[in-house]
């Protein structure tokens, strides 16, 4: 079957053709057929598509909305200029897997779209207004333009934290909030945490209950993850993505009462200290200079740039704290899991994580961890290590179209 997988982002769109059934993903034979996106979506747009073996195909042209995306992925997909292997017509897309950013407490698995899984995660906007109407777009175009009869599978970044126990999720504010409103712990990029977990399992050739890691997914934005006998146990982004280790642009964990500071200091709205804290910090904040990792490491490497430094040095302290919190409260690790643009591509940044974790049983091993290259796997620790550290490439659109397959017949699946 061929499943054709949507991210919508507020003003993009990425997506993939991934050829899989359940033979397929025993095999773990799935086959990716094309990927592409769309940048910039609501004027002029940019956009790549590739089929797989093919040259990419790249062009800028107006997209107004999130339909008309989605209207030129269809008609790029089943043109003769694409090349993609043995499809043909939208009759050969068997299904459509949407990645959906918060599912609240209602959605603890993957689902069938239908009327009331729209009204359910529409309800959840006010938890994610920044992504969950991008994701609704998406669903309403892909329905409209593929028919009612190609089934559509909603896939949520917040299902896999579904399993924390509330000594995890709960804040420390009066308990009324919760239920009222819910405020509490969500945690985010579970769908690559969950298929990390799923990887290293199958390197160490071991069940779902036997998996004790600690999951760190690093890119533009940052996430950890302790998973106890094969569940997320606790997470560090919260109730908002905001929270936990310091990104790209957003600045991690921060006493709240610099808000109220900030607004009485500066005038500041509540608004514009938002803004200030998911778009102007992090990595870009401390720097003053970008929010890109690799500039940052190229700056420090040919400038000597003591902020460029400074940003560096306190990203790579927060991960070290969150991995030392989540070993103790977990009682102990088996390994460290580094994915994510930065997690599977910066040997500096492991480097720089893992040095001074010998007293935890780990000790890097400098060769392995230099010569892991883009898109490879491996072990980057001594084998006298005891708490092992690991590379492993996420790969989100696979889970979301194996989600969308294993929905679509039934199968039994735990999220």
């Amino acid at each position: 079957m061929n499943i054709l997988v949507l991210n919508c982002g507020s003003s993009s769109l990425r997506f993939q053709i991934i050829e899989t059934d359940l033979e397929l993903i025993d095999r773990d034979a799935d086959r990716r057929l094309a990927v592409g996106h769309i940048d910039r979506v609501g004027g002029q747009a940019l956009i790549t598509a590739q089929a797989e073996g093919h040259p990419a195909t790249r062009q800028a042209m107006p997209i107004r909305d999130h339909r008309a995306a989605v209207d030129w992925v269809l008609r790029w997909v089943i043109s003769p200029d694409s090349q993609i292997d043995h499809i043909h017509s939208l009759a050969d897309i068997h299904g459509v897997g949407h990645r959906v950013v918060h599912g609240g407490e209602k959605f603890q698995k993957s689902v069938t779209i239908n009327r009331e899984v729209l009204d359910g995660i529409e309800d959840c906007m006010e938890l994610a207004p920044l992504h969950n109407p991008s994701n609704l777009k998406g669903i309403y175009a892909a329905t409209e333009l593929l028919g009612s009869g190609v089934p559509q599978v909603a896939v949520f970044d917040t299902a896999f934290h579904s399993t924390m126990p509330d000594t995890s999720f709960l804040y420390g504010i009066p308990y009324q909030f919760y239920r009222r409103h819910k405020i509490r712990r969500y945690g985010f990029h579970g769908t690559s945490h969950r298929y990390i977990a799923y990887r290293y399992r199958q390197i160490r050739n071991i069940e779902r209950e036997d998996v004790n890691i600690i999951t760190l997914h690093l890119g533009n934005g940052c996430s950890a993850c302790a998973i106890k006998n094969g569940q997320s146990f606790d997470t560090s982004m919260g109730f908002t993505p905001l929270e936990g280790l310091l990104m790209g642009t957003r600045s991690g964990d921060l006493d709240p009462s610099v808000l109220e500071y900030l607004s009485h200091k500066e005038g500041f709205s509540l608004s514009q200290i938002d803004t200030l804290l998911n778009k102007q910090s992090g990595l870009l904040g401390l720097s003053g200079l970008t929010g890109d990792m690799r500039e940052l490491l190229e700056e420090e490497a040919e400038n000597q740039d003591r902020r460029a430094r400074l940003a560096i040095e306190i990203f790579c302290r927060r991960v070290k704290k969150y991995i030392g919190a989540y070993w103790t409260e977990m009682g102990g690790a088996d390994a460290v899991i580094f994915t994510g643009g930065i997690g599977e591509n910066s040997a500096p940044v492991r480097q720089r994580i893992c040095n001074g974790l010998e007293h935890l049983g780990l000790t890097l091993h400098l060769d392995r961890n230099a010569g892991v290259q883009a898109g490879d796997k491996g072990e980057i620790s001594t084998d006298e290590s005891r708490l092992k550290a690991f590379v492993i490439p996420t790969n989100e659109e696979l889970l979301i179209a194996r989600d969308t397959i294993r929905v679509i017949v039934d199968a039994p699946r735990r999220w």
